[in-house]
């Protein structure tokens, strides 16, 4: 079963040299190269990889809003963020905003195999100098919220439907659902009241007049 793999970053030379050490494979199928986000976003549905290989530091959007933007139009998309960078932050938050894997630029060539075929069988795959960096807790043990969760939890806090956040955010109303499933994981929150709870009490409907 071939890999359709779509590769986003803009150094021509990286895109090159990753395209053609993945064409050897004969289950690997490079569906496009694309030198910043929005074209990546733009194209998704065009081009339908089943994993973005995403570099985090581009032109225009970044590679973390990218990723959020094809996840929203694209839930089954494994995004595998390829990056020079091995600070905890970084890998931490990438994880966050949904990337399902993690591999710095400079690790060996079937590292990055193994990291496609990792992800694609739905587990996340982190190489071995982003592993011990992961830490997607928050001070009392519950996963972070991602910017855009966060922005979904503070609309639902004031009591509007999931219909009525669709249409304030501009995004489809499974999306909105899908949001707010995994606000409810992270937060192992299972009612709106007890969001709206948790809103109050961490801060996040101050100013709106709720």
């Amino acid at each position: 079963m071939t890999t359709r793999i779509l590769i986003v970053d803009d150094h021509p030379m990286v895109t090159e040299g990753i395209q053609a050490i993945l064409e050897t494979y004969a289950d690997i199928e490079v569906v496009g190269t694309l030198c910043d986000g929005q074209k990546a976003v733009d194209q998704l549905l065009a081009l339908r990889p089943d994993v973005v290989l995403m570099d985090l530091n581009m032109p225009g959007i970044s590679g973390l809003a990218a990723t959020e933007m094809m996840l929203e139009i694209r839930p089954d998309t494994r995004i595998l963020i390829l990056s020079m960078h091995d600070s905890p932050e970084y890998i931490a938050t990438a994880i966050r905003h949904g990337a399902k894997g993690y591999v710095l630029k400079d690790v060996p060539t079937d590292e990055i195999k193994l990291a496609i075929d990792t992800v694609m069988t739905g587990a996340q795959y982190l190489c071995t100098g982003a592993a011990t960096a992961l830490e997607p807790t928050i001070g009392d043990g519950r996963e972070t919220l991602t910017g855009r969760e966060q922005t979904v939890l503070l609309e639902l806090a004031q009591g509007k439907s999931n219909k009525e956040v669709a249409n304030a955010l501009e995004i489809s109303v499974r999306t909105v659902e899908t949001h707010r499933k995994n606000i409810k994981r992270k937060l192992g929150i299972n009612s709106t009241a007890g969001l709206t709870r948790y809103a109050l009490e961490h801060g996040v409907l101050q100013g709106t007049g709720v």
